[in-house]
C-alpha cells in the first residue's frame, strides 16, 4: 500500500482510506455492523490505515460501528471524522429534512450545516466518545455555511489542536476562496471532495490550488456509488432508504453507457490483472493533485479488494489510454 502525507501535518495516510458512510446504514437501506466490523478489520489488515467516518453517518451509529472495529488496534489506524452537519441546531443553514432512514422532503429531522464553535466542540467530544478515544487524526468541516464567520471556526479548530484532540485540519465541500479564509487564520492540511470519472470539477481550478498550496485532496465517491464498480447490471434495484434509489445514473440507459465506459479499459484491466474497481480507484489517485481515495465497503470481500488498488502503479501511457476513453465517452452519461 501506497502512503501520501496528509498535506503539512506530518501524517501519513494510505492512497486508499476506507469510508465509513454506508456502516452507519442511514441513506444505504441499512447495515449489518459485524459485517462493517469485519471490513474495518480486513482493510486494515491489507495496508489501509486510515478510516473516515462522520457524526450524521447514521446518526453517530458509523462512528460507534468504528469505534468497536478500532479497540485495541488503535495505534495502527488514523481516524478522520467531521463536524458541522447536525440534525436539530438553533442555527447554521438547512440542508435537507431527513427520517432515520435517509433523506426525504417531509422528514422529521431537520439537518443543519453548523459550524459554530460551541457546537463544534460538543460535536467532537460525542465523537470521541462514540469512537473510543481521546484523540481524531483528522477533523473536517462537513459542509460551508454562511452564517458562522469561517475566522471563528477555524480559531476554534486550532484551539481544539493546541488541547491534542486533533492532530490535523481538513475541510470538505469548500470554495478555493474559502479554503483561502481558513488558511488565513491556521494551517489546513486537507481538502475532502467528491471526485470520480463521471463527477471532474475539481479538474484544473481546485486541485491545482490544493497542489500549489500543499493540502491533500481526499476523493470520496471515486467509484460514484458503486456505479463504476462494473458490478451494478441492469436489472439491479435498491432498497427503501437507499440512496441510489431512483438516481439516474443508475437508470437502464446509463448503465449501458457506463458499461461502454469501463469495457474500453479493458486491455489495462488485463495488464495489471486487477478488477475494474481496483483499476478505477488507481486511476483516481493517479491523477496530479489527488492523494488519496475514501472507498466504502460493507463486508470484509470488498473491503480487500479496494485496499488492492493501493498496489496498482499506473503507467503514463495506461492513464492515456483510460483519460481518453473518460473524455470521449464520460460526457454522455448523466
Amino acid at each position: 500500500m501506497r502512503m501520501r502525507p496528509l498535506g503539512e501535518s506530518g501524517i501519513q495516510a494510505s492512497v486508499v482510506t476506507l469510508g465509513a458512510w454506508a456502516m452507519g446504514g442511514w441513506m444505504w437501506g441499512g447495515a449489518d455492523e459485524d459485517d462493517a466490523v469485519r471490513a474495518v478489520h480486513a482493510a486494515l489488515d491489507h495496508g489501509v490505515n486510515m478510516i473516515d467516518t462522520a457524526p450524521i453517518y447514521g446518526f453517530g451509529h458509523s462512528e460507534i460501528v468504528v469505534g468497536r472495529a478500532i479497540k485495541g488496534r488503535r495505534d495502527k489506524v488514523l481516524i478522520a471524522t467531521k463536524c458541522g452537519m447536525v440534525g436539530g441546531t438553533p442555527g447554521g443553514r438547512l440542508a435537507f429534512r431527513s427520517t432515520a432512514k435517509g433523506g426525504h422532503e417531509h422528514g422529521h429531522i431537520p439537518i443543519s450545516i453548523w459550524n459554530n464553535p460551541g457546537s463544534i466542540r460538543e460535536e467532537l467530544e460525542h465523537s470521541l466518545a462514540r469512537l473510543g478515544t481521546d484523540h481524531v487524526d483528522l477533523y473536517q468541516t462537513h459542509w460551508q455555511e454562511e452564517q458562522t464567520p469561517i475566522e471563528d471556526t477555524m480559531a476554534c479548530l486550532m484551539k481544539l489542536k493546541d488541547e491534542g484532540k486533533i492532530r490535523a485540519i481538513g475541510v470538505c465541500n469548500a470554495t478555493s476562496e474559502q479554503m483561502d479564509t481558513y488558511r488565513a487564520v491556521g494551517r489546513i492540511d486537507s481538502d475532502q471532495e467528491k471526485y470520480s470519472m463521471l463527477d471532474r470539477t475539481l479538474d484544473g481550478g481546485q486541485l491545482e490550488y490544493c497542489r500549489a498550496n500543499n493540502v491533500a485532496v481526499l476523493a470520496y465517491s471515486p467509484l460514484a456509488l458503486g456505479l463504476l464498480t462494473g458490478k451494478i447490471g441492469p436489472g439491479r434495484t435498491f432498497g427503501e432508504g437507499d440512496v441510489r434509489s431512483g438516481k439516474p445514473r443508475f437508470a437502464h440507459d446509463n448503465l449501458a453507457r457506463v458499461a461502454a465506459l469501463l469495457g474500453r479499459f479493458e486491455p489495462v484491466r488485463e495488464k495489471h490483472g486487477c478488477t475494474v474497481g481496483q483499476l478505477v480507484i488507481a486511476w483516481t489517485v493517479h491523477r496530479p493533485g489527488l492523494t488519496h481515495a475514501l472507498v466504502g465497503a460493507r463486508n470484509a470481500e470488498q473491503a480487500v479488494e479496494n485496499a488492492g488498488a493501493g498496489r496498482v502503479e499506473l503507467s503514463e501511457e495506461d492513464m492515456g489510454t483510460m483519460d481518453a476513453a473518460v473524455a470521449g465517452l464520460a460526457p454522455d452519461i448523466v
